[in-house]
């Protein structure tokens, strides 16, 4: 799939990753990037402890970076039994690839360690409040919460406008006794990702965190920050903005695309996602998984016969009847039709075959008044190490096949 000519990318002492948008894997990174980081996977590097983004998916900044937007995420590198964070530019490529890829440039990596206190900026005297000021009256008056932040003196925060004590819930005075990790769910883990984000260029998209108020709620906010000089004190502004709305509209969409509308279930799209996820960011949980595909049996006369509405609840009821019949590790999805696909974590061929046995029992015995008698067939496999997917649906689905052709109401193996 990759060119040969990324290797040219090896001559630059800058670590790159480059980065499939579709699946989220890395594909290629350079010389500089493995001696900093080895062999690690895209998740760890984009959720670790120091880890924020403006976005978590990276299909959502294909708009900007069209648009040449500067994107910026900062990640965590694991090194030598220590964590830092390390902030990535972000940028389109295509490299000769079928689709496009965005490559993460890693930025300030000669001073890649977490500072110690006071180890940023420090002041020439403290900051005091000129009430007259141009720059209190327009911090005052702005519409947005605002926060000026000491990053010499562990986060402090040494002003806040009325904006951001109404957003916060605690007068002026009180915000001015905090450190901007205790209003941080990052806790102290905010501090080197602060000073990091104090190095980073201006106008780049705002990074997402989350926020603790005076009453114990947690809101998502998006915060620019960046050095400002007050008559003489360097300082750093933070300007705020709640997407706790925009944050929780997202999740019921996200849900809503990753569920199939009639059973409740997952649809292939989640098995997808829950399988890259898994391969991604816990690898080694991924060598010893069965799959299981199951189909209704003769569905198309139950429609026939008692019309679709009645075939819709006995689809539900398949759902349910599976779902009550499987372990507690293991996963039901509808797959399509009257097809459903059941991942089994952590489990042989012989443990899922018991499995199937079982829920195809379950179905066969399960009587209700107002809904036909199913009964289904099975195709179960287990996963091969090195097995890619394709081969693996295959294998499943032409296990499937074989316990149709061979009479239905039966579990094969492939």
């Amino acid at each position: 799939m990759l060119l040969s000519h990324l290797e040219t990318l090896n001559i630059l002492s800058t670590p790159v990753w480059v980065v499939s948008v579709h699946n989220q894997q890395i594909l290629f990174a350079n010389t500089a990037a493995r001696k900093l980081a080895g062999n690690s996977l895209l998740g760890p590097l984009r959720n670790g402890q120091f880890s924020v983004q403006s976005l978590q998916s990276l299909e959502s900044y294909l708009p900007h970076l069209q648009k040449g937007d500067q994107v910026i995420e900062i990640w965590t590198i694991h090194k030598e039994g220590r964590a830092f964070p390390l902030s990535c530019r972000l940028s389109l490529a295509q490299f000769g690839l079928q689709e496009p890829v965005i490559v993460f440039e890693g930025m300030h990596t000669s001073a890649a360690n977490v500072p110690a206190p006071g180890s940023f900026l420090s002041e020439a005297r403290p900051y005091r409040r000129d009430q007259s000021g141009f720059y209190e009256r327009f911090f005052q008056t702005n519409t947005a919460p605002m926060l000026l932040i000491d990053p010499a003196n562990n986060g402090q925060i040494v002003d806040a406008n009325l904006a951001a004590t109404r957003f916060y819930g605690y007068t002026r005075d009180e915000m001015c006794m905090r450190h901007t990790w205790e209003i941080n769910a990052m806790g102290q883990d905010v501090l080197p990702v602060m000073h990091e984000i104090a190095r980073l260029p201006g106008g780049h998209k705002p990074l997402t965190f989350v926020h603790k108020l005076a009453d114990g709620n947690l809101r998502h906010v998006q915060t620019y920050a960046g050095p400002v000089d007050v008559d003489g004190v360097r300082l750093m502004l933070c300007i705020i903005h709640d997407i706790t709305e925009q944050k929780r509209l997202e999740q019921e969409l996200e849900h809503a695309a990753l569920r199939d509308p009639l059973t409740g279930l997952g649809n292939r799209r989640q098995f997808m996602q829950l399988v890259e996820n898994a391969r991604t960011q816990n690898p080694q949980r991924t060598h010893n998984f069965s799959l299981m595909l199951v189909d209704a049996d003769h569905f198309k006369a139950i429609n026939d016969q008692h019309g679709h509405n009645k075939g819709d609840d006995a689809l539900v009821m398949l759902a349910r009847t599976l779902e009550t019949g499987i372990r507690e590790s293991d996963t039901v999805f509808r797959w399509g039709g009257e097809e459903f696909l059941i991942l089994l974590p952590l489990t042989g061929l012989e443990g899922a075959l018991h499995v199937a046995e079982t829920l195809r029992l379950a179905v066969e015995e399960y009587k209700h008044p107002d809904l036909p008698s199913m009964t289904v067939s099975v195709g179960v496999v287990q996963y091969e190490t090195g097995e890619d997917f394709t081969r693996l649906f295959k294998r499943v689905d032409d296990a499937l096949y074989r316990a149709k052709t061979s009479g239905r109401n039966q579990v094969q193996m492939g």
